[in-house]
């Protein structure tokens, strides 16, 4: 199976994606708008498709990129039908599935973080992702949105406790670098629940906790309940829309050579090879603008402002990290080469070389 951790460091955030090798069907957990461009990119590099975006629960520290990943990716938003959201395709419950290719994750209620909270079980004990019910040496708070202490105890001690020992343990968040547990050392060293802890020894630590409310619960509380869709009136974030470009998981923006071959007059070509290289056997394309990346801080100036710039390098290298200079100074339409001047030859598009 496919699994990456992914984190926001802002809300301190895990967003989880699962996928099967050989059928490529994926989904991700507990997904964050700001994050979406990251996730998305993801998927596409490791050539999965989304058959399902999970929500632990409504979330009241980072609004959902849910909805913005099902409108790039496909797939459904699924989440626990107590929820009392909108926006969503399917609802779920304790004891329902979801699949993904040859795996499966069970649904558990957890609630008491919110009544809406779900915990899903990987393949029959061998992870779970307890969104906030359960944390690594903690637990979700209990003093807001529906929250309710001894419900939480209850929850964790019959759904999630109850798993095999060597469970592994994902929570939604952590704020204090770790990223993962198990139930075993949960029941044992969880200093909220675990051990021989009561109820009424977690109920009385939970109503005594004097937490400040999560900083963006207004932002975040309405807009979640909407799966992240926009309100009405707002515009979702759109992509550049100068020429088709794909962001990579790295964070580059990146352009096929088809496009721009049939639109060579339409932006600025920015070659950041050595000299000897642009005139050398792969030659370089019609009109590019030669500035050895060694120099392009020093000569930023000298590049078109006009026109959106594509750069190119032997390979796209050094052409992605000329995109990150380019953007730092200020300059928004840009975009590396993919692939480099070796997939354009390999695709047999022009060149022009040094005069012999």
């Amino acid at each position: 199976m496919i699994f990456r951790q992914l984190f926001d460091g802002r809300s301190s955030t895990y967003t989880y994606l699962l996928a099967d090798e050989d059928s490529r069907e994926a989904v991700i957990i507990d997904s964050v708008y700001e994050k979406v461009q990251r996730d998305a990119a993801l998927v596409r590099e490791l050539d999965l498709k989304v058959v399902a975006l999970l929500e632990t629960h409504v979330h009241a520290d980072h609004v959902t990129g849910a909805w913005l990943l099902r409108r790039a990716l496909g797939g459904q938003i699924v989440l626990s039908g107590r929820a009392g959201a909108s926006g969503h395709d399917r609802e779920v419950g304790q004891g329902d599935v979801v699949e993904f290719g040859r795996h499966r994750l069970e649904v558990r209620e957890t609630p008491g973080h919110t009544d809406g909270c779900v915990s899903y079980v990987l393949d029959d004990g061998a992870k779970v992702f307890t969104g906030d019910a359960l944390l690594i040496r903690g637990a979700g708070r209990t003093d807001f949105q529906q929250g309710d202490p001894g419900r939480l105890y209850t929850s964790v001690h019959q759904q999630l406790f109850s798993l095999p020992e060597t469970c592994l343990i994902y929570p939604a968040h952590d704020y204090a670098g770790r990223t993962v547990s198990t139930v075993a050392e949960e029941r044992t060293h969880n200093p909220r629940l675990g051990g021989q802890r009561s109820s009424g020894d977690f109920v009385g630590y939970m109503r005594n906790l004097g937490l400040a409310h999560p900083k963006q619960i207004d932002v975040a509380l309405p807009a979640n309940l909407r799966c992240g869709a926009p309100a009405e009136g707002e515009v979702p974030p759109s992509e550049p829309d100068w020429a088709p470009l794909q962001c990579t998981y790295a964070g580059i923006w990146e352009l096929d050579g088809a496009w721009l071959e049939e639109n060579l007059g339409a932006v600025t070509i920015l070659d950041v090879r050595e000299p000897a290289e642009f005139d050398g056997p792969l030659g370089h394309i019609r009109g590019a603008q030669l500035i050895p990346i060694g120099e392009l801080l020093e000569r930023i100036e000298e590049v078109g402002a006009d026109k959106p710039v594509v750069v190119v390098c032997r390979s796209g290298g050094r052409s992605a990290q000329a995109t990150v200079m380019l953007r730092k100074a200020g300059r928004e339409r840009v975009a590396n080469l993919s692939g480099g001047m070796i997939r354009w030859l390999d695709r047999g598009m022009a060149v022009e070389a040094a005069p012999s």
